[in-house]
């Protein structure tokens, strides 16, 4: 832009003279000398060059702020890459962590069950063994109260059978000395009779007299 305005000054300096540019002064007349268009284009030579200067100037600053720029923003960029990096790794870090324990809570929680599990079980058997044992000593004990009871009840049927053995050959034996008894008394009682001849028989009473007697001197007590 200041190459645009320096290049008008000078084309206007250097316009031809026109009824327009009457009253003009003669400083204006003198640029139109050789010497006046020559300084004229050294000097638009040098206010290019300034220009140019400039712009390259401005370009090279533009150039160095877009490179510092680009240079804090490659580096705002790989430190958030890089902190994103270390979150990542953190996150990972603490999820690895956190699986590990859940399995160790797991494994712990399995083992533990697994303990409970077979002390249950030998509880459950110890109590079962001990049950049987129960039972068996139980039967066992009920069998030897049925043999003894058994044997106490053979001892006492035994026994009765034995008394009642006795007692039935007692009855026997009094039952054959009363036949006896009965026999020698009718006996007795005929040989008096036949011994006496005509004499009349004895009466019951005296019979009845005779019988307790006679059983005393054959059976003394």
């Amino acid at each position: 832009m200041a190459d645009s305005r320096m290049k008008g000054r000078v084309k206007g300096l250097l316009a031809p003279t026109s009824p327009d540019n009457i009253g003009i002064p003669d400083q204006a007349n003198d640029l139109m000398d050789p010497d006046a268009q020559r300084q004229a284009l050294q000097v638009l030579i040098l206010a290019q060059r300034t220009a140019d200067d400039h712009v390259a100037t401005a370009q090279q600053h533009a150039g160095s702020i877009r490179a510092d720029a680009k240079a804090a923003a490659d580096t705002i960029g790989r430190e958030a890459q890089a902190h994103a990096d270390a979150a990542r790794q953190d996150a990972n870090k603490a999820l690895a962590d956190a699986r590990i324990k859940a399995e160790q809570i797991v494994r712990d929680a399995q083992a533990h069950a697994a303990s409970v599990r077979r002390d249950s079980e030998k509880v459950i058997s110890d109590a079962r063994a001990a049950a049987s044992e129960i039972v068996k000593d139980a039967q066992a004990h009920a069998a030897d109260l049925d043999r003894e009871a058994q044997q106490r009840f053979d001892d006492v049927v035994g026994s009765l059978d034995g008394k009642r053995a006795a007692l039935q050959q007692q009855i026997d034996s009094l039952q054959q000395f009363d036949r006896d008894y009965r026999s020698r008394l009718r006996t007795f009682m005929q040989d008096q009779l036949r011994a006496l001849g005509a004499a009349e028989p004895a009466s019951n009473a005296e019979i009845q007299g005779m019988g307790p007697v006679a059983l005393d001197a054959r059976h003394p007590a």
